[in-house]
């Protein structure tokens, strides 16, 4: 994925690698029609891959069920293998920064607090 121009792949924890990497994509799910009408009932939130949900908002394309056709496919992925799609990929670095949250400092401070402790 990382040596991709563009990705094209279903929803999961594949778009988070691929948003870490900086990777443009597009995402595509379809399943069955009976499991469509069950999902689309119970499921209430506006997006389905992670980028979009960490975002608020849709960053990356989400072509469900009929929208996933052939023909969609390739008018978005085009474009992204024509032209550098740098703000799709801004947006994953921002992305990338918030949910990064300085975590290696954080943990170091949380055992420098633990050895602080124990020496007292």
């Amino acid at each position: 994925m990382g040596a991709a121009d563009v990705v094209l792949l279903a929803s999961g924890t594949a778009t988070l690698e691929t948003m870490l990497m900086k990777t443009p994509m597009v995402t595509a799910y379809k399943v069955s029609w009976f499991s469509h009408e069950i999902f689309k009932r119970l499921i209430k939130t506006p997006f389905f891959t992670l980028p979009n949900l960490l975002a608020g908002k849709e960053i990356v394309p989400e072509l469900i069920q009929d929208d996933a056709s052939v023909e969609n496919l390739v008018s978005h992925v085009k474009p992204m293998l024509e032209h550098t799609n740098t703000q799709m990929i801004d947006q994953f670095t921002k992305l990338h920064v918030e949910i990064k949250r300085d975590a290696s400092a954080r943990a170091a401070n949380s055992v420098w607090q633990l050895l602080d402790i124990n020496n007292k």
